[in-house]
């Protein structure tokens, strides 16, 4: 990329082009400026809009269609119709599959076996030889019947040919092609002789008139309407960024007065004012009745722990004094007997030197 490449020559203006820029300009900037201003605000107060007012809106409009939708629904789906389902099923398999299994394979499989053997048996031993010997019977008949259809046809592909073929196809080559040859000849001249007289008509009343005035007066109409619109887009684009700095300076200043206005007084009494207030009152106030409410609560938790106490203690003597003392439970040795000793050079474990 070359840097020092120096930029595209601007095209030539002519002096009416700039004649008329600046005034052009100055009208669009004056009609553009109160324009751009509304915008600005209206997109100000727009988003102040959606911030406090139309995204909490919002949030309350969806937790309250999930709260009158979605949560009744899941719970009516988890609490009522998936147990209900799940108990139907339970009896469409008890009253229904339990029973029609059974029925299948203690019923309708030993049938179907014995239908099979019962259907095998005649199909072997009764349809096979009857079925071959209608196959017989009609492989001769085919057999004749063939013959016959094969003469037939003989005879009839002759007397089509020689009756119906030969003289139509005599009558297509001698009389047909050249009657059409000689018809296609004489509608293409007719149709370039008149193509020729409306090509030449229309050219004459219609495109050269179309041409002298695209030329003549479509064309420098269209270059003057495009250079003034060009100037008026030019003027326009200059117009709205320079009321959008002269917007937002007003913005900036409003900006400024309001925070002047009622920020800084605000703040000036929330330091000076409300803060010592709070504290005092924080001090003075809230923590010591903090501090009671916590002793409060000390002391009653105790006060319940002891009472709480005291009821079992008097439950405990009274099951003691009117059903004794309960049964103390032995306690069992469930570990494993301790090994034996391992065997040593000194010691014997045979049943004749055994100690």
């Amino acid at each position: 990329m070359d840097l020092d490449k120096p930029p595209a020559p601007q095209p030539p203006e002519g002096c009416l082009v700039v004649a008329l820029r600046l005034p052009v300009r100055i009208v669009v900037l004056v009609l553009v400026v109160p324009v751009r201003l509304a915008w600005d605000a209206l997109v100000a107060a727009g988003r102040f809009l959606h911030a406090t007012v139309l995204r909490p809106l919002g949030r309350a409009l969806l937790w309250a269609g999930r709260a009158l939708f979605v949560w009744p629904f899941v719970a009516l789906w988890r609490w009522v119709l998936v147990p209900v389902g799940t108990a139907l099923r339970w009896l469409g398999h008890v009253l229904v599959v339990a029973p029609l299994t059974w029925a299948y394979v203690h019923l309708l499989t030993p049938l179907g076996h014995a239908l099979r053997w019962a259907a095998r048996g005649v199909v072997t031993y009764l349809l096979a030889p009857v079925g071959r010997g209608l196959a017989w019977l009609a492989r001769g008949v085919g057999a004749l019947l063939a013959a016959v259809g094969l003469g037939l046809f003989t005879g009839a592909a002759w007397l089509v040919r020689y009756l119906l073929v030969v003289p139509a196809r005599w009558l297509y080559i001698q009389v047909l092609s050249p009657a059409g040859r000689a018809l296609l000849w004489l509608a293409e001249a007719l149709i370039t002789g008149a193509g020729a007289v409306l090509y030449w008509t229309a050219r004459i009343l219609f495109v050269l008139p179309a041409l002298a005035l695209w030329r003549w007066v479509l064309a420098p109409v269209g270059r003057v309407l495009a250079v003034v619109a060009r100037e008026v887009a030019d003027a326009l684009g200059h117009a709205w960024r320079i009321a959008g700095h002269l917007s937002r300076v007003v913005g900036r200043a409003l900006g400024t007065l309001f925070r002047w206005i009622f920020v800084e007084p605000a703040r000036w009494v929330y330091r000076t004012v409300l803060t010592p207030v709070g504290h005092v009152v924080r001090d003075a106030v809230l923590r010591p009745a903090a501090r009671a409410a916590r002793e409060v609560g000390r002391v009653t938790r105790l006060t319940l722990a002891a009472a709480r106490e005291t009821l079992r203690e008097t439950r405990r003597e009274v099951r003691r004094a009117l059903f004794g003392e309960p049964r103390q439970q032995v306690a069992v040795d469930r570990r494993e007997p301790p090994a034996r000793d391992p065997r040593t050079l000194g010691s014997s474990t045979t049943v004749l030197t055994k100690d």
